[in-house]
């Protein structure tokens, strides 16, 4: 009588007999009983026709086909970022300029009361005027977006893009679901963080988690579009300006969900390889969305718990702008001296020190980058408010001698340098890992570095500069 089996045998054999199996058995399986479910319920039950039912497998036929799916969900992503951009730029400028002129106010009253320049330039122009860039920057545009995701959310489209994505991120060996946290992540990759709690399995999330900073936030979009208006925008016909600055903020968002892609893929083949989670999707029926729940939930729940989290880390940032201004070591202030000492290493990436230093800076939010860099160049001691593109392309382009390989650069490090503090903070608070919160943050910098300097030398060689 043989004795009982090795754990080592029993190991071997099921191995042996999963290879033969194929990597596609719970598909197969869930297939299978879902077959059997349908040959039971067509010799058994019988349905009344139901229009609405009918209606729903009619438009899933285009919605989730695998002709149509991907170009209605990337249309809808167009449609989406560009009534965002759109809709954001006048409340923007009317929020900056009100925030801007209780700075003033603030700074005269002080300026009255003969309060010491330091302690006024430190508390508004500094302190202040940092939080008031980021809330005009990032509350109008998260207004529209949250509002629109959850729109189609409560629809019931979403789950559409997660069936349209799941191939691919099934071929990155990740879940489906992180589709979903992706595109929460077009808003705030902070929210997009949070969201990847829908996916079950520790591996899987934790994939989502470590690669969300790959699509750019709301906090970014305002330095890509920027970057496109001038430098692509002019670079072709007036008439075709803004449909080519627009593709091109398109093409940096698609590079974007390569890369999530991409990193996925080699997490789950090395440090976070393991055994896949079986994903069975059942598309519920669209539904009439309910625009009291949605308001609620995309104004309070994401919009203003977002903002807090920026604007608790952003008063730092400002605080610290004017520091390295205002203060001199000999006919220099800090600011010029850091960005001197940065220089030949941005000028490797394809940028320069200024810039470098003002992404540092940046660091508890992505919104005060372009006025950390108009204030370097300028030499001012705060930040300075942008008056229209044709000045900052004189700026950036003539002064500064900016050139579409600095454009194409920035675009590329602003889309995968490291999160901002909001959402390492986040990062932290889901993982509960320093180990993990760290290689979220420093992962995407070396990608960034990486891709940056190969762009900007084989720029170089192939243009003879």
């Amino acid at each position: 009588m043989a004795g009982p089996a090795e754990p080592r045998d029993v190991l071997s054999k099921a191995d042996l007999l999963q290879r033969r199996l194929g990597a596609d058995l719970r598909d197969r399986m869930v297939d299978s009983i879902y077959t059997d479910a349908g040959d039971l319920s067509r010799r058994f039950v019988t349905v009344s026709r139901d229009r609405r039912t009918d209606y729903d497998r009619a438009l899933d036929r285009i919605i989730t086909s695998r002709i149509f799916g991907l170009p209605l969900m990337f249309l809808g992503l167009v449609a989406v970022f560009w009534i965002t951009v759109a809709g954001a730029n006048v409340p923007s400028s009317m929020l900056a300029n009100a925030l801007f002129w209780v700075e003033e106010l603030g700074a005269s009253l002080f300026d009255a009361i003969g309060m010491p320049w330091w302690l006024t330039g430190f508390i508004w122009h500094g302190t202040f005027k940092g939080l008031a860039w980021v809330i005009a920057v990032m509350l109008p545009p998260m207004a529209i977006f949250f509002p629109l995701f959850t729109f189609f959310e409560d629809l019931g489209y979403l789950p559409r893009v997660a069936f349209n994505m799941d191939r691919f991120f099934k071929w990155a060996g990740a879940h489906g679901k992180q589709a979903l946290s992706m595109s929460m992540g077009f808003g705030c990759n902070a929210a997009g963080i949070i969201a990847t709690r829908i996916i079950d399995s520790p591996r899987e999330r934790l994939i989502a988690i470590l690669t969300n900073n790959f699509v750019p936030c709301n906090g970014r979009f305002p330095t890509l579009i920027m970057l496109a208006t001038i430098f692509v925008g002019t670079a072709v016909p007036p008439a075709l300006a803004s449909f080519a600055a627009a593709g091109t903020v398109v093409m940096v968002v698609v590079v974007g969900v390569v890369m999530t892609l991409l990193v996925s893929a080699f997490l789950s083949r090395t440090v976070l390889k393991g055994e896949a989670s079986s994903f069975t999707l059942e598309l519920p029926p669209y539904r009439r969305p309910n625009f009291g729940r949605i308001l609620y939930t995309s104004m309070i729940d994401r919009t203003l718990f977002v903002l807090k989290r920026a604007i608790y880390m952003a008063a730092p940032a400002g605080a610290l702008i004017w520091l390295l201004s205002a203060i001199h070591i000999g006919d220099q202030n800090l600011t010029t001296i850091l960005s001197t000492a940065f220089d030949s290493f941005g000028q490797a990436l394809g940028l320069d020190g200024v810039i470098i230093l003002a992404y540092i800076i940046a660091i508890p939010a992505n919104e005060i980058v372009v006025p950390t860099i108009l204030m370097a160049y300028t030499g001012a001691t705060q930040m300075v408010d942008i008056t229209g593109l044709g000045e900052l392309h004189g700026i950036l382009a003539g002064e500064q001698g900016w050139t579409l390989l600095t454009a194409v650069s920035l675009m590329l490090f602003s889309l995968l340098h490291n999160p901002c503090s909001t959402t390492i903070m986040t990062t932290w608070k889901e993982t509960g890992s320093r180990k993990w919160t760290t290689v979220g943050a420093l992962m995407p910098l070396a990608i960034a570095f990486a891709v940056c300097f190969l762009v900007a030398n084989l720029w170089r060689l192939f243009a003879g500069v």
